[in-house]
């Protein structure tokens, strides 16, 4: 589930994996959505825009 608008997301489809770019990384479908890594622990969100909120407040996001 998002941390920040509250909808569901699949962290399995966040982390697999569609192809690989012309330097060897791993690609991912964006339509997922996105995560990211804070405190030893992997958050994800529906949207590059809930992720750019968390990141600016967490502290929000985590107590709530």
């Amino acid at each position: 589930m998002c941390m920040v608008c509250g909808k569901s997301t699949s962290e399995e489809g966040q982390r697999e994996v569609t192809g690989q770019t012309a330097h060897g990384a791993n690609e991912v479908d964006p339509t997922e959505g996105t995560r990211r890594f804070h405190d030893g622990k992997w958050y994800y969100f529906t949207s590059m825009e809930c992720r750019s909120l968390f990141m600016a407040n967490p502290d929000k996001y985590i107590s709530e």
